[in-house]
């Protein structure tokens, strides 16, 4: 989503002020001297990062207004805020009535832009998503609505409108979570298919027994449960697109019946005495490699050959970096909509540190590593401390949890034995004949018990510093599940004391 701010202004004075104000908080910044000179840079090669102007309306030559009347037919999608002095109402209300969405009076006070450019952004880029999302819904989704920025995904994107423009077989291989099925979506969207029904099966989910059935539909009273008629995958996508995710899992005897249907065109569901014709784009993925399941006779070669026509493969996402950070803000916006956070970015250091992470879980991976980090997050920035499992695994980064325990505690997992507490109420363990504290104490240097949940603060910090951050293990070992840890973590506010 385009982030970076263009300042238009005749005045040097203004437009160096508004350029120190917006760089402060944080956005790109690029100025034009007058309409005509932003006009050509929206229409420039960097045009389209822009997604907001701060415009002067009283300007030589091209004014405001005209510049306002270009974006209403070019940009709709650029967010304007227009300065105006005292006393000018009615050339507020013009300019608003143009297409203009906010306004600031001059002197620019500095709170007041900041704001303004952080809600229009944000509005911005929901309505951004919101199309997407839609664009989904509807089989409409384009290539143009994905994310894939780095010149690995351009490889991809050139092929798969290629492939959009015929009907021909396409396999998408890659791996687990690169995201497959948007490419299909893609190239159903870019077809003269979109808007058509967009069918998805995970092959290597149905059972066995059922999978024929799920495929090509059953006729009333075909085998024992079929109560009723139900008509398969092929028939709800005829006239669309029939996605077979995870293709190489279909059992031998489903692929000879693949095979006749991606042949003839038909299919016969059980029970049936005649076959039902359908007309469908077949696109089919994998993680799997094919010519090794041909070779073990685990796939058809004849159905391989006929699915892999066109092929499309999916780099990893360690192989395009570029797009992990448009990939991050994406997932930012959409979960701090969905959990109700005000995130409005993530830091520079996290960022680098999310771009050294090899990913192996891929785009997927990714999209759960920021749902948890929204989710945790204690600010309005996510950091390095917000991503507590992938900075352990990222050489450089320190992980945000209580220091390690001293040199002559056991790391051992199963506890020490407890002898009692010491003067100050701490528990004493016996450690090479010794009582050694573990720093939990049990009540107050008033003698005082202590509150239940700061005793309870503190045994999970001691759990998190024993087992070095990892959640699950520590989970495992409070005896709670890993949401509950989160939850108490979260509760607690641990993580802004860690």
């Amino acid at each position: 989503m385009a982030q970076a701010v263009l300042i238009v202004d005749d005045d040097p004075t203004q437009q160096r002020i508004l350029q120190e104000l917006v760089r402060r908080f944080g956005y790109e910044v690029y100025t034009a001297q007058g309409g005509q000179e932003a006009i050509d840079f929206i229409l420039g090669p960097r045009g389209k990062e822009v997604g907001l102007m701060i415009l002067d309306l009283i300007m030589p030559e091209m004014d405001g207004m005209a510049v306002l009347e270009f974006l209403s037919t070019h940009r709709k999608d650029i967010a304007v805020i227009i300065q105006t002095s005292h006393g000018s109402i009615e050339t507020v209300v013009k300019a608003m009535r143009a297409g203009a969405d906010d306004f600031v009076v001059k002197p620019v006070n500095p709170e007041r832009l900041q704001v303004s450019i952080q809600n229009l952004l944000r509005v911005n880029a929901l309505t951004e998503e919101v199309k997407r999302l839609n664009a989904k819904v509807t089989g409409s989704l384009t290539f143009d609505g994905l994310i894939a920025e780095s010149p690995a995904m351009a490889n991809v994107v050139r092929i798969g409108k290629r492939a959009a423009a015929s009907n021909i077989p396409i396999l998408i291989e890659g791996e687990s979570g690169v995201g497959k099925e948007m490419i299909a979506r893609a190239i159903q969207g870019q077809s003269d298919r979109a808007g058509k029904p967009f069918v998805t099966v995970n092959c290597g989910a149905i059972p066995e027994n059922l999978v024929e059935s799920i495929l090509f539909g059953h006729e009333k009273g075909a085998f024992t449960g079929a109560v009723q008629k139900h008509i398969g995958k092929f028939q709800e996508a005829d006239g669309g697109t029939l996605f077979l995710d995870e293709v190489g899992e279909l059992p031998p005897d489903i692929q000879v019946k693949l095979l006749r249907a991606i042949q003839e065109g038909e299919i016969d569901p059980v029970g049936s005495r005649r076959p039902v014709k359908v007309n469908i784009r077949l696109i089919s993925a994998t993680n799997r490699d094919m010519l090794e399941l041909v070779r073990r006779g685990a796939f058809r070669e004849d159905l391989y050959y006929r699915l892999n026509v066109f092929p499309i493969t999916v780099p990893p996402l360690r192989e395009r970096v570029a797009d992990i950070p448009p990939l991050v803000n994406h997932f930012i916006l959409r979960f701090a909509a969905e959990e109700g956070r005000k995130i409005r970015g993530i830091s520079p250091e996290a960022l680098a540190m999310l771009e050294a992470y090899p990913w192996p879980g891929n785009v997927r991976q990714l999209e759960n590593a920021v749902f948890r980090a929204t989710v945790l997050c204690e600010g309005d920035i996510l950091g390095i401390e917000d991503f507590p499992q992938i900075a352990a695994q990222v050489e450089g980064y320190q992980v945000s949890i209580p220091p390690a325990p001293p040199p002559h505690a056991p790391a051992r997992s199963e506890g020490p034995a407890v002898l009692g507490l010491d003067g100050s109420g701490t528990e004493l363990a016996q450690i090479g004949g010794t009582g050694v504290p573990l720093g939990i104490p049990a009540v107050t240097s008033g003698g005082h018990i202590r509150r239940l949940d700061e005793v309870e603060a503190d045994m999970i910090r001691l759990a998190m510093q024993r087992y070095r951050g990892q959640m699950s293990e520590v989970a495992r070992k409070l005896g709670i599940g890993r949401s509950t840890l989160y939850r108490k973590i979260r509760d607690l506010g641990l993580e802004a004391k860690m």
